[in-house]
């Protein structure tokens, strides 16, 4: 019996193997996932469920009884360590060794660390799985200090819910402005507003050097200034998960090297999600994405090919974030614009910023504009009358 293996148990991962039977293919599924739970969101770790607003259950992508209904084998707390593309097996860290006829490698990705010896204090967490979250939950009392280390969607949705605990947050951030890395210079002052009006101190243009504490952290040691910290929580990005790819003799540059149908150097391995570096035709480039509908669709594109397809990922990359009551949601780069039309009031927190190149819509970010929003999705590519763009009257199908 034919068998495909998936090694990595996040968004791409329970999607490939969903996708799988929606496909037809009868084979055996056997994902591999090197935490003791079965596929899972991460989004709501930073926001619902470290609120306590999500449980397990709301955060897991789907429920157990749905892989053992279609047959697919979950294999938890255990690690692909080794390919051997030859024989085509597999190496995993029990011991055991599979054979696969197809391999997705749908590894992911794990936090950037901090270049600094955190001499083994207590309080300073990473946040990327449950555990991290659950570690994290333990030691937000009302009234702590907690110090982010990162001003970046991460840090900023942390920092959100952090503030609405009860605790008094700072945020340290090393570039000049919060969001630099992923917005535009007015974005990163709406959202330094946002939160400096909800009571969060925010340290731009500042680096952390150490940490200083008796056992536990007490202190943020920065490049001009000491802050108090009872908890310090970083989140300065992620790095794709390439070694096992690497180590296989597989093309790895800023991700593990995949064709637009999601397939490696080797036409029996496939990759999705964090770890790809893919080409996208609509923007004629590589990219290498850290975004949820980029796992889910490439899951989708890989399990298609997989099971015999001839299935193209091509995709207009879009992202959102939740802070406080705002929902930003982003679709393109703005970074690929030359100019900006606002539509909408940002002091009633509900616009839009279309970002356009030569007339035509390159990028939008829109904050609790979902309507705005769902269209514009529609609209990328296109040139628009921009006075239409900006008036809120305007009913933005017309533009269609």
């Amino acid at each position: 019996m034919s068998s495909i293996i998936i090694a990595g148990a996040g968004h791409a991962g329970g999607q490939a193997a969903a996708s799988l039977r929606q496909e037809g293919f009868e084979g055996e599924i056997v994902v591999i996932g090197d935490e003791p739970h079965i596929p899972y969101q991460r989004p709501p770790l930073s926001k619902q469920y470290l609120a306590g607003e999500h449980g397990l259950e709301r955060v897991y992508l789907r429920p157990e009884k749905f892989y053992a209904d279609r047959n697919v084998i979950i294999r938890s707390g255990v690690r692909v360590e080794a390919i051997d593309r030859a024989a085509h097996t597999v190496a995993t860290s029990d011991g055991d060794s599979l054979s696969y006829e197809k391999l997705l490698l749908a590894t992911g990705s794990r936090p950037r660390l901090l270049q600094l010896d955190t001499g083994d204090l207590a309080g300073i967490h990473y946040l990327r799985t449950i555990a991290d979250v659950d570690a994290i939950r333990a030691e937000m009392a009302p009234g702590r200090k907690v110090a982010v280390v990162g001003g970046g969607y991460i840090g900023l949705e942390v920092a959100a819910v952090c503030i609405e605990a009860g605790l008094e947050v700072r945020v340290i951030e090393m570039e000049d402005r919060i969001l630099q890395r992923v917005t535009t210079p007015a974005m990163s002052e709406f959202y330094h507003g946002l939160h400096s009006g909800r009571g969060v101190t925010i340290h731009t243009g500042t680096r952390v050097t150490g940490f200083a504490g008796n056992g536990a952290v007490s202190q943020v040691l920065c490049s001009e200034s000491t802050f108090a910290a009872d908890l310090v929580i970083v989140g300065i990005g992620i790095v794709p998960n390439v070694e096992l790819a690497a180590e296989a003799g597989l093309p790895c540059d800023n991700g593990i090297v995949v064709d637009d149908r999601c397939r490696t150097a080797d036409p029996n391995i496939y990759a999705a999600g964090d770890c790809t570096n893919h080409p996208n035709p609509l923007l004629n480039r590589r990219l290498r994405l850290e975004s949820v509908p980029n796992a889910m669709e490439q899951a989708r594109v890989a399990a298609a090919n997989m099971s015999g397809g001839d299935k193209v990922y091509a995709s207009v990359p879009w992202f959102w974030s939740d802070q406080y009551d705002l929902k930003l949601q982003m679709v393109g780069f703005a970074a690929d614009g030359d100019t900006e039309v606002l539509r909408g009031d940002k002091s009633a927190n509900s616009f839009a910023v279309f970002h356009l190149k030569d007339g035509a819509i390159a990028a939008v970010d829109a904050v609790n504009s979902p309507k705005e929003f769902m269209i514009c999705r529609r609209l990328i590519g296109r040139t628009v009358d921009q006075q239409a763009l900006a008036d809120p009257d305007t009913d933005l199908k017309s533009l269609l």
